[in-house]
């Protein structure tokens, strides 16, 4: 018997890894050679394709599909109908499974409904995505990006929450009293 829950809906071939209690649900398909850690939750239609990998923790929303190439570590959150690609110049006519590059998903990071998040780039750990943002570069941890295409308007904490930045570099997270360190344009965790 697994010791994960897949609906009755779900698909799931050969080869795959699912951790302990990861919930797969109705009308997914989680394809050959993926690799889910423990505690995932795969919302309402949602694709994962061969050799992806997640992590610990992910939670992916409804309608989401995850490309081959996508790697997202421990707690990745990934919104409703976000989208990633695998290919820079996508056509229909010509097999370019060669040249799928990898998208990699730092831990804690979390990806807004709708977003879109270009292939080979990497989004750093802990960073935020707004909902419909189109992500072009790779993001630095903790940071907060809007817009199309993306930019960087902020930091946030690791409770998803907007930092503001003392003179002397230092903020605080108003709801797990967490301090932060802004030096060089990079966030260090106090």
């Amino acid at each position: 018997m697994a010791d994960y829950f897949a609906h009755s809906t779900a698909v799931i071939d050969d080869n795959c890894v699912i951790g302990e209690g990861t919930k797969i649900w109705h009308f997914s398909h989680v394809m050959s050679n993926s690799k889910l850690g423990e505690k995932c939750n795969l919302g309402q239609n949602v694709v994962i394709s061969p050799n992806v990998v997640l992590g610990n923790n992910v939670k992916v929303q409804n309608n989401v599909s995850v490309y081959t190439g996508v790697i997202c570590e421990d707690d990745v959150f990934l919104g409703p109908s976000m989208v990633f690609t695998n290919v820079i110049n996508p056509r229909s006519f010509i097999n370019r499974k060669e040249e799928f590059r990898q998208t990699l998903v730092r831990k804690g990071a979390s990806i807004g409904a709708n977003a879109t998040i270009i292939c080979g780039i990497e989004i750093g750990e802990f960073a935020l995505i707004g909902a419909g943002s189109v992500v072009t570069k790779d993001v630095p941890a903790y940071a907060l990006i809007v817009g199309n295409p993306g930019r960087q308007v902020g930091w946030v904490s690791e409770y998803g929450h907007r930092l503001e930045f003392s003179e002397t570099g230092e903020a605080v997270c108003p709801e797990s009293n967490q301090k932060y360190k802004l030096e060089n344009n990079q966030i260090k965790r106090i």
